[in-house]
């Protein structure tokens, strides 16, 4: 079992920053693939960012390139995402997803994860 906790959501202006974090915890001997996803009231769940284990490549969405960075800490098992130039749009419940199982695939889909967070609240005000 692993256990995944996010941190640093919040309530910013347009064109803001804030920056969330991700630990996992409760398994050893792994190196996950980790990825953020977002979800909006009466909206699907959408890929944000993801990056590999070893973090040689890391993805983006389109609606975020440029303004969004993913990164990982020394544990590894830890994930970041500085949000930049954020917009109401954005505006959205973001989970951390860690990917422990089967061949990397696209890091894109939710359903390729294994373990997901709780969630935390990202409001931008217009």
């Amino acid at each position: 079992q692993v256990q995944l906790v996010e941190s640093g959501g919040g309530l910013v202006q347009d064109g803001g920053s804030l920056s969330l974090s991700c630990a996992a915890s409760g398994r050893t001997g792994s190196r996950p693939a980790m990825g953020w996803f977002r979800q909006a009231p009466g909206k699907v769940r959408e890929f944000v960012a993801a990056i590999t284990w070893n973090s040689d490549r890391q993805l983006y969405a389109d609606s975020v390139k440029g303004r969004f960075t993913i990164s990982k800490g020394d544990a590894s098992n830890t994930v970041y995402l500085q949000m930049d130039s954020l917009k109401p749009e954005d505006t959205a419940v973001y989970y951390c997803a860690a990917k422990y199982w089967g061949p990397t695939g696209t890091m894109t889909l939710a359903n390729e994860y294994d373990y997901w967070g709780q969630g935390t609240q990202v409001t931008v005000s217009s």
